[in-house]
């Protein structure tokens, strides 16, 4: 087994285990592929729910570059509710998890 394939499976037990939520696999392994060598960089590997530049990288970079979404008060309204379903004093959010159920919310999976 990959490492890659090791922390999808370790992003779907996260997704099962805190949030009650099957994963769809097909879409974890492209949303997880898609965020790039960054899944292996511990730092980079999560995203911090409290930072608000972190927050603010997330919307630029993910939600409005890589799905296409136009900036409104709805993104930082989902990203919010994304956050809040993570359980905000959960420490480890992990980016690949964060960014597809980010997808899921929008329902953008059509992008993968």
């Amino acid at each position: 087994m990959s490492k890659r394939d090791e922390l999808i499976a370790k992003y779907a037990a996260d997704l099962k285990d805190k949030m009650g939520m099957s994963a769809d696999m097909d879409l974890l392994t492209k949303v997880t592929i898609g965020c790039g060598p960054s899944i292996y960089n511990a730092d980079a590997a999560t995203v911090s729910g409290s930072d608000p530049k972190e927050l603010a990288t997330v919307k630029n970079n993910f939600l409005i570059k890589k799905l296409g979404l136009k900036d409104s008060p709805e993104l930082d309204k989902g990203l919010e509710a994304v956050m809040e379903q993570y359980g905000k004093s959960n420490r480890n959010k992990y980016r690949a998890v964060v960014y597809y159920m980010l997808t899921k919310h929008f329902k953008k999976e059509g992008i993968y």
